[in-house]
């Protein structure tokens, strides 16, 4: 008989609604993948996680891009051992790299498109958004060579600090708009899973 089976799955998606509908409940994959979703503007990030100017050691010349997955933070090296440190939300488990690469191209309230790969594994997301309040990759993106990552703002100012992206570096959209208007296409951007000693 069907009816019980049906039942069941019947019991299994209301749970699902009504912990979705709790506050802070969200499934890992989700959470930074909230389509339509306006970022809280009151939200106050904790002050390690606020940009400032900090000490910082490089051979790295000035105006290059250092992000240090590890710490969670992005640098902007202004020379003088010193750097414009932002607190960033770093990609999960599994999907953290490290490499060189440039800024190949700027947006401002960029249209969001999903690589096939976040498709595969998240298939409920949209197709296609236009950039607006509403989009994940926030009030500005700064695309990373050829590749699907990006330094990007975010509508979830919540999860910086955090390591729930899918590979890309996400700021708090009045971090990225400082950065955005600080850096030239062409920068170069050295991604680091742990500091250099």
């Amino acid at each position: 008989m069907k009816f019980p089976r049906l039942l069941g799955r019947v019991a299994v998606a209301a749970a699902l609604i009504t912990l979705s509908s709790v506050p802070g409940y969200t499934q890992q994959q989700d959470v930074g993948d909230e389509p339509g979703l306006v970022a809280d503007d009151s939200y106050v990030l904790p002050p390690e996680w606020q940009k400032q100017m900090v000490y910082f050691r490089t051979t790295e010349a000035p105006g290059t891009i250092i992000v240090q997955t590890s710490e969670r933070y992005l640098y902007l090296v202004q020379g003088n051992n010193r750097a414009l440190r932002y607190g960033i939300g770093v990609g999960r488990e599994g999907f953290q790299w490290k490499g060189l690469l440039k800024i190949s191209r700027k947006a401002e309230w960029p249209d969001w498109v999903p690589p096939p790969e976040m498709i595969q594994r998240q298939p409920y997301l949209p197709r296609f958004m236009a950039g607006g309040p509403g989009n994940p990759l926030g009030a500005r993106a700064m695309y990373l060579g050829s590749t699907v990552y990006r330094i990007h703002g975010t509508n979830r100012p919540d999860t910086i600090g955090t390591a729930i992206s899918s590979g890309c570096f996400r700021l708090v959209n009045a971090d990225v708009m400082d950065l955005y208007d600080r850096v030239p296409v062409g920068t170069k951007v050295v991604v680091r899973q742990r500091p250099e000693l």
